[in-house]
C-alpha cells in the first residue's frame, strides 16, 4: 500500500525537469585543523600526570613519611620536656579546672609540687656527685687492681714462675686496648649510620601515633579510625546539636561550656563521660538527637549509647571506638574453661561483656525469663546458653519446648525430662499440656510447703522457644477452650500467667524466647510478669517498649536503634540479675555465641553430671494412670519395700508416667491424700503393703459414698 509523503517545507529551489542537463557540484576538502600549541599539550600532559591518582598516592606517602619523622620529633620532644619539667601536671590542672573538678585539680597541684621537690633534690645531689664518683672510681681501680695482683700471685705460687704475678694485670690491660681498637674502628661507621638510625627511631615513632594530616593518610587509617573523645570534642558536639537553650548555655559560659563534662573515663572499648545540663534543657531533648550527636563525635549511630543516671539534669555519654563494637568479643567461659560449674541459687551464668568490656554475669535464682528481637538475631542462641550453664547444676531439671523444631535443643536429649520439637499445631498443644503440668506440679510443691515450710524442691525451668506460635495457635479443644490467645479462656496464657504469680516461691521458673513481638503474640500480663527480660534488635520503639517496659526505655534503652544483622547477639537486659551502673535502668550485654559443636561438648558434660535422665518427646495425657493401684502392684506380695525400691518399680513398669519427677516426697504426697503415709523401718523409709491395700480401700469407700449420695 503506497502512501502520499506530504513535504511541510517549501523547497528553495525549484524543482529540476527530467529532461535538464545534470549538474556536478564538486565540495572541497574541509581545511586542515589547526595544531595544538605545544605549550597547551604540554600543560595537559603535566595535568593530566599531576592529577594521576599514582601521582597523589606518591605524593600522600612522601609527604605522609616526611611528617612521619618531622612530627615524630616534636613528640620525642614533648615527652622528654613532659619528662623533665612539670608542663604534664600544669596541662592537667588547666584541663581539671576547666571542666570544674576541683578537687582533680588540687591532687594534680600536689603532684606537682611532689615532683618538683624531687627534682630539687637531685639537683642537690648532683653538687656532690663528682667527688662521690672520683671517689667511687679511686676505690674500684685499687680493689680491681689488688684483685688482679692476689690473682697473679695465686697462679705464680702454682706455677713456681715469678713472672705470672703481672699476667692477669696484663692481660686486662690488653684487653681494654682491644676494646679502644674495636672502637676506633667503629666509630666512624656510627656516626655516618646513625643520624639515619635516629630519623628512622623518629619516623617509627610518628607512624604509631599517625603524626600527620588525615589527608596525608593511607585510606584504610582515614576511614577506620574516628577522632580522639576530648573535652572539647564533646562541647562542640553538643552545642551543634540543634538545641537552642543548649547552645546558648554553652556560649554564656564562661569556661566555653568545660564545667558541663565530668572526668572523661576510658570504659571497655571506648570511652564516657557524664554531662550536666544547663537548666531549661531537658535530657530527652539529647537522647532523641543520638543519631546528631555521634556524627558530631565523628562516630556511627550504633557507637553512641545514651543513659540517664541518677543526678538530677544529667546525661552519661558512651562513645566507642571506631569500628570497635564490630569486633568479636571471644569464647565463651563454658567452651573454654572445662572445670566450670553451675550453682542455681548463688551461681551466675558467664552470659557476655558488656559495653566496657567486663564480664556480663546473670543470676536466673527464682526469676522467670522472657528474651525478645527479631527474627535470626541471636535469640535461641542467647536463651541456650544461659541454660546450658544452668544444666551444670545437676539439681536443675528442665522441660523444654522448641516450637521452632530444627534442632537447636537437640543436645539436651538425656538432660530435660521432657523435650518436645516441632511448629506445627500438635507440638503446640504438647507445649501447652508441659506448661499445665507444670502447674500441676508447682501446686503439688505449694501444698506441701504448705505443711512443711522447711522444704526445699528441685528448680524446674519451663522454657518454651518460639513461644509466639503457643499465643498464636487458632486450634481450640473438646473443652471449647481455645490453646492459643490472650484472654482468659487461653490455655496457654493462663498456664503462664499462673506460674508467673506463684511459680517463683516454689522454684518453678518460666523461661520464653518470642519473635517480633506484638499484643497479640506476646500480651501485656505475660510480659510483665517476667522478672529478666531482655530484648535484641527490634523494628520500633513501641516494640522495645514492649520488650523491656516503659522504665527501661525512657531510661535510655535503645533495641530499635541497634542494627539488623549486624548486632546478632547483642541485647539490652532490664533484670535485677545482672549488675547494671548505679542510676540506669538497663545493659546492653554482647552475648558469647556458642555454635552447635560446642553447645553439645557442654551438654556432655551436663549429662555426665546425672544419673540418666529418659527424655519424654510427647506429652501423653490420653491415658490417665492410677498410681495407687500401680504402687499395689509394684509391691506384689512383699509386706514392705524401700521407698527407693518402690520407685524404680513405677519407672519401670511406665518410664513415661513415672519419669524423674516422681520423688520421695511425692510418693508419701499420694499416701497421706489417702489416709496413709510411709512408714520407717530399721531407719530406712519403707511403704507397707498393708497401709497400700488399705488406701486402696479407704478410697474405694469414699468413692462408694459419694455415688450413693
Amino acid at each position: 500500500m503506497s502512501e502520499n509523503v506530504v513535504h511541510l517545507h517549501k523547497p528553495t529551489d525549484p524543482p529540476t525537469p527530467d529532461t535538464a542537463p545534470t549538474v556536478l557540484t564538486v565540495v572541497p576538502d574541509p581545511p586542515p585543523a589547526r595544531p595544538v600549541p605545544l605549550w597547551v599539550r604540554s600543560g595537559r600532559a603535566v595535568k593530566t600526570a599531576a592529577t594521576h591518582e599514582s601521582t597523589r598516592a606518591t605524593v600522600r606517602a612522601a609527604a605522609r613519611h616526611s611528617l612521619y619523622t618531622i612530627n615524630g620529633g616534636r613528640i620525642v620532644a614533648r615527652r622528654t620536656w613532659d619528662g623533665r619539667t612539670g608542663a604534664r601536671y600544669e596541662r592537667m590542672i588547666r584541663a581539671a579546672e576547666a571542666a570544674g573538678n576541683l578537687e582533680a585539680a588540687e591532687e594534680w597541684e600536689e603532684r606537682l609540687q611532689r615532683f618538683r621537690a624531687a627534682r630539687h633534690h637531685r639537683r642537690m645531689d648532683l653538687l656532690h656527685s663528682p667527688v662521690d664518683a672520683a671517689k667511687g672510681v679511686a676505690v674500684g681501680a685499687g680493689m680491681s687492681i689488688g684483685v688482679l695482683v692476689a690473682l697473679g700471685i695465686v697462679m705464680a705460687v702454682n706455677t713456681g714462675e715469678v713472672r705470672d704475678v703481672v699476667t692477669p694485670l696484663t692481660a686486662t690491660i690488653d684487653f681494654i686496648a682491644l676494646l679502644i681498637r674495636i672502637v676506633q674502628v667503629v666509630w666512624g661507621p656510627a656516626l655516618a649510620i646513625g643520624p639515619f638510625l635516629v630519623l628512622l627511631a623518629l619516623w617509627s615513632v610518628g607512624r604509631k601515633q599517625h603524626a600527620a594530616p588525615a589527608w596525608a593518610l593511607p585510606a584504610n587509617v582515614r576511614s577506620g579510625e574516628g577522632e580522639p573523645i576530648t573535652p572539647s570534642i564533646v562541647v562542640k558536639a553538643l552545642r551543634d546539636l540543634g538545641v537552642p537553650a543548649l547552645a546558648r548555655a554553652i556560649k554564656e559560659m564562661g569556661d566555653a561550656g568545660a564545667s558541663m563534662l565530668g572526668p572523661i573515663r576510658i570504659a571497655g572499648c571506648g570511652v564516657e563521660v557524664d554531662v550536666t545540663l544547663p537548666s531549661g534543657v531537658a535530657t530527652n531533648e539529647v537522647q532523641s538527637k543520638r543519631r546528631k550527636l555521634a556524627e558530631n563525635l565523628t562516630r556511627h549511630e550504633h557507637e553512641v549509647f545514651i543513659t540517664i543516671p541518677e543526678a538530677a539534669r544529667t546525661v552519661r555519654l558512651w562513645v566507642a571506638d571506631s569500628g570497635a563494637l564490630d569486633e568479636p568479643i571471644g569464647p565463651s567461659p563454658l567452651v573454654t574453661d572445662e572445670s566450670l560449674t553451675a550453682n542455681y541459687k548463688s551461681g551466675k551464668a558467664p552470659w557476655g561483656q558488656d559495653l566496657r568490656g567486663d564480664a556480663a554475669e546473670l543470676s536466673v535464682y527464682q526469676r522467670h525469663l522472657l528474651v525478645t528481637g527479631l527474627s535470626n538475631q541471636g535469640k535461641t542462641a542467647a536463651l541456650r546458653a544461659l541454660a546450658l550453664w544452668l544444666a551444670l547444676d545437676r539439681s536443675v531439671r528442665f522441660w523444654i519446648a522448641d516450637l521452632k523444631g530444627i534442632g537447636d535443643w537437640a543436645m539436651f536429649e538425656g538432660i530435660a525430662q521432657v523435650l518436645i520439637e516441632g511448629p506445627s499445631d500438635d507440638h503446640v498443644i504438647d507445649a501447652t499440656e508441659m506448661v499445665e503440668d507444670a502447674v500441676e506440679e508447682m501446686n503439688r510443691r505449694i501444698e506441701e510447703r504448705r505443711r512443711n515450710p522447711s522444704i526445699v524442691f528441685e528448680p524446674l525451668i519451663v522454657l518454651v522457644d518460639e513461644a509466639q506460635l503457643a499465643f498464636m495457635c487458632p486450634v481450640v479443644g473438646e473443652d471449647k477452650r481455645p490453646y492459643g490467645g490472650a484472654k482468659a479462656t487461653s490455655r496457654y496464657f493462663m498456664a503462664v500467667r499462673k506460674i508467673h504469680n506463684q511459680g517463683r516461691a516454689v522454684d518453678v521458673l518460666m523461661w520464653q524466647g518470642t519473635q517480633d513481638p506484638t499484643d497479640q503474640n506476646l500480651p501485656k500480663l505475660v510480659r510483665e510478669g517476667a522478672h529478666t527480660r531482655a530484648s535484641l534488635v527490634l523494628g520500633t520503639e513501641s516494640q522495645a517498649r514492649m520488650a523491656l517496659g516503659d522504665k527501661a526505655v525512657d531510661g535510655g534503652a535503645a533495641p530499635h536503634l541497634l542494627r539488623q544483622g549486624l548486632d546478632k547477639g547483642t541485647l539490652v537486659v532490664a533484670s535485677d540479675g545482672i549488675t547494671i551502673p548505679a542510676g540506669q535502668a538497663s545493659i546492653t550485654v554482647r552475648t558469647h555465641f556458642i555454635d552447635e559443636e560446642p553447645a553439645a561438648e557442654v551438654a556432655d558434660r551436663a549429662k555426665a553430671l546425672r544419673d540418666g535422665v529418659t527424655t519424654l518427646r510427647v506429652v501423653d495425657r490420653g491415658e490417665e494412670r492410677d498410681a495407687l493401684a500401680d504402687v499395689a502392684a509394684v509391691l506384689g506380695d512383699a509386706p514392705r519395700l524401700r521407698t527407693n525400691e518402690v520407685l524404680k518399680r513405677l519407672h519401670a513398669l511406665d518410664p513415661s508416667a513415672y519419669g524423674d519427677q516422681w520423688t520421695n516426697d511425692r510418693l508419701k504426697a499420694l499416701l497421706e491424700e489417702h489416709g496413709e503415709e510411709p512408714k520407717k523401718s530399721h531407719g530406712v523409709m519403707v511403704v507397707h503393703r498393708d497401709h497400700v491395700l488399705r488406701a486402696l480401700a479407704n478410697r474405694d469407700n469414699e468413692g462408694s459414698a459419694s455415688a450413693a449420695e
